[in-house]
């Protein structure tokens, strides 16, 4: 430095040029950044460019898609930050909206086309909705995640919103179109603490779960209303905290006992259906259900949800179906390579 400032301007300056550094990112508004940039030191100051759905938790409203006023009176009286939009993402973007370009010498680096564009990323549960049920779905197509838990999302006309119950929206994508394009598409969802841990917690192994299935009719009810959880607090479809699980009365026939089980699963996936739409999601029921995880690779299963979906919903015509991808990495390359579509 050839300025004439004391050591104590200059530390002063140094600290000043710190602060100016630090930016609230996401993991994967890091790695874009590193890819532009030639990669990323403490020293080194980028503007950063995210996406609606991984900006969502930071506080983003994805209505007005901006940073709320709240959120900027909280970093400034809170958090001590002078000037809160400087450590704010710059930009917020649709998922797979192109942003920018790879640098040069990362591209040669790690051997990349230097062509390389970069698009707005996405969050682990919506790549793997975009995997199961492609970049492009209809309105009411929806993905239900059968794994230890219950996890639903349906792509709605409408925004829906319970914060009481979890329930909340993404923006969806809209490939191609204009910022002021307010007739987008909401994917809104919720989880339950139902779900495959409890088979695993009864004592079934895979063996005895594909015989036991296979004797199962999944066009007959069983008698038994169970709400299977593994213990104690419920978030979704209700909201109870106090709410216990139903396993009783046991039957002695384990073929009863895992219908009665997978039969309160799915009755817990309907009901949360149910309440999306009451909610006001648009349509009001799913027209297909993509079925992922654990779960999705028992046939009887399916058909036994989908009868059960289709008796408790108002139109009546959904379909069940097993997806052939669920790879979260899938659905980004899907998300990607959508925004280049004609």
């Amino acid at each position: 430095d050839d300025d004439d400032d004391d050591d104590d301007d200059d530390d002063d300056d140094d600290d000043d040029d710190e602060a100016s550094a630090e930016v609230l990112c996401h993991q994967s508004d890091y790695i874009s950044m590193s890819l532009m940039h030639e990669g990323l030191d403490s020293g080194k100051k980028c503007t950063v460019t995210s996406d609606w759905h991984n900006c969502l938790k930071l506080g983003y409203d994805v209505r007005e898609r901006e940073f709320p006023s709240w959120m900027r009176t909280l970093l400034e009286e809170g958090a001590g930050v002078p000037n809160p939009d400087s450590i704010l993402p710059a930009a917020v973007v649709s998922p797979g909206e192109p942003f920018g370009a790879i640098s040069p010498a990362v591209a040669s680096r790690y051997g990349l086309s230097s062509n390389v564009v970069l698009v707005g990323g996405t969050t682990d549960s919506n790549a793997a909705f975009f995997a199961a049920a492609g970049a492009r779905p209809e309105a009411g197509t929806a993905v239900t995640s059968l794994g230890s838990t219950l996890a639903m999302k349906m792509l709605s006309g409408a925004f829906v919103e319970d914060a009481g119950r979890g329930v909340y929206s993404h923006r969806f994508p809209r490939f191609g179109s204009s910022d002021d394009d307010e007739d987008g598409l909401w994917l809104v969802g919720g989880a339950s603490n139902v779900g495959c841990a409890v088979l695993r917690q009864e004592g079934f192994t895979n063996e005895e779960l594909a015989e036991l299935s296979a004797e199962i009719d999944p066009i007959s009810d069983s008698p038994l209303s169970y709400y299977p959880l593994t213990k104690k607090g419920e978030r979704f479809p209700v909201a109870d905290s106090a709410k216990q699980p139903v396993l009783t009365p046991k039957p002695d026939d384990r073929k009863e006992y895992l219908h009665a089980i997978l039969q309160g699963i799915g009755d817990v996936e309907r009901d949360g259906f149910r309440i999306l739409g009451e909610l006001g999601a648009s349509p009001t029921d799913p027209t297909i259900v993509w079925s992922c995880g654990g779960g999705s690779k028992n046939d009887m299963w399916i058909s036994m949800r989908e009868r059960r979906l289709r008796e408790g919903g108002q139109q009546g015509g959904v379909e069940v179906r097993r997806a052939k991808n669920t790879e979260a990495s899938y659905g980004a390359a899907l998300l990607a390579a959508a925004s280049f579509e004609d």
